[in-house]
């Protein structure tokens, strides 16, 4: 027999795959970001919390690099590896783009490159790292770029260069540079580049010095990346990324009406999440969450109960359910067997499940117990 306990808050419903106890958290509106799209994301599952046109196809300037990065990353690049700058990739310092004064013959590392590309996103640093990691050709590593968005399901993704110059077929959306972020912060080299706020390269006859052009690093406590992007004619844009306690953040702005408010408001999204979300255990491990009658005993049962924590982000507006299904009894159970499972489902979708398992075991029935269990059910 299946006892259900209202809650304050929370009501049990019935789905298709069994009881469901479902719980409403409270709307709070979101910030006002004055972009073409933006977003904020939780950094470990990828739900995008606020925005508006997460899946817009844009312009993302130079925040291409973080897909450069990934690649050489996903490729087990070697930092230490030299690399000599080409003309083709030194033809692009000068006032026209953002880069470091490379010359043609400067010999640097892979890793010097990648850092030159990320912290002050240099342009001429991107294309001799794209020229070295494509065998020599630029193109070849786009190529790369674009396979990897393919792997990924990025469906409004598609590269042109490395450095996000202004081209028709060049864009990305908020929520796949959401996901193209995640996958690079999961590199312990990728993180502590784009949290550098100032570095220095060297070549044989000097040293270069920079400083990250994300703000966001220098008056944000919480900040931990990412990449800024700046072109003609995608405006003002920011991935950026903060962490507190046991919450991390990754927040998108494209297109921004100006240079401040792609700091301004990527801050309001990262402080939103932080300040209207939280991770909760949804369900409690050893939680008894039904009982199950054991086969051919009347008046016996055994308690399932959860075999871990499911805990989840809950926030403004969101729907969240506990959906539980249970077997058929098998013959025999140990303690510890599966004998079901509790999912989360938020607004819909599953983000978490558990194992129900027996609290305690049984033996298979005997023939005499079979045989009682049916004359006696005859009786009755």
């Amino acid at each position: 027999m299946k006892v259900f306990v209202a809650l304050v808050g929370l009501f049990w419903i019935f789905g298709a795959g069994g009881p469901v106890l479902a719980q409403e958290e409270k709307f709070v509106p979101p910030p006002e970001v004055d972009a073409e799209a933006w977003v904020v994301s939780d950094a470990d599952s990828g739900r995008v919390l606020a925005g508006t046109e997460p899946d817009k196809r844009l312009p993302i300037a130079s925040t291409t690099k973080i897909m450069v990065a990934l690649v050489a990353l996903d490729e087990g690049v070697d930092f230490d590896e030299e690399v000599t700058v080409s003309e083709n990739a030194a033809s692009y310092a000068g006032f026209e783009y953002s880069n470091i004064g490379l010359f043609r013959g400067d010999e640097v590392s892979v890793e010097e490159l990648m850092l030159a590309s990320l912290v002050p996103s240099a342009t001429d640093a991107v294309y001799a790292l794209s020229e070295h990691l494509g065998d020599g050709s630029v193109k070849t590593f786009v190529g790369k770029m674009n396979d990897k968005a393919g792997e990924m399901g990025l469906e409004n993704t598609h590269f042109e260069n490395p450095a996000g110059l202004d081209s028709k077929e060049h864009y990305s959306s908020a929520r796949d540079l959401t996901e193209i972020t995640a996958a690079a912060m999961e590199y312990p080299e990728f993180r502590k580049m784009v949290s550098t706020v100032d570095a220095s390269i060297t070549t044989k006859d000097r040293r270069i010095e920079f400083s990250n052009t994300n703000f966001l690093l220098n008056t944000y406590s919480a900040a931990t990346g990412v990449k800024t992007g700046t072109t003609p004619e995608g405006g003002a844009s920011l991935v950026s990324s903060a962490e507190s306690g046991d919450e991390s953040y990754i927040a998108v702005v494209l297109g921004a009406v100006s240079e401040e408010e792609r700091f301004a408001g990527s801050r309001r999204g990262l402080e939103y999440a932080f300040e209207n979300y939280e991770r909760k255990i949804l369900v409690p491990k050893d939680k008894v969450y039904d009982e199950i009658d054991v086969p051919f005993r009347r008046e016996e049962s055994i308690e399932v109960s959860s075999e871990k924590n499911v805990e989840v982000l809950v926030g403004p507006g969101v729907q969240v359910e506990r959906q539980m299904t249970t077997k058929k009894a098998p013959a025999a159970v140990m303690k510890g067997d599966e004998i079901g499972e509790v999912e989360v489902l938020v607004d819909g979708r599953s983000v978490g499940n558990t194992p129900l398992v027996a609290e305690k075991g049984y033996e298979e029935a005997s023939f005499f117990q079979k045989s009682w269990h049916r004359i006696s059910g005859l009786w009755k």
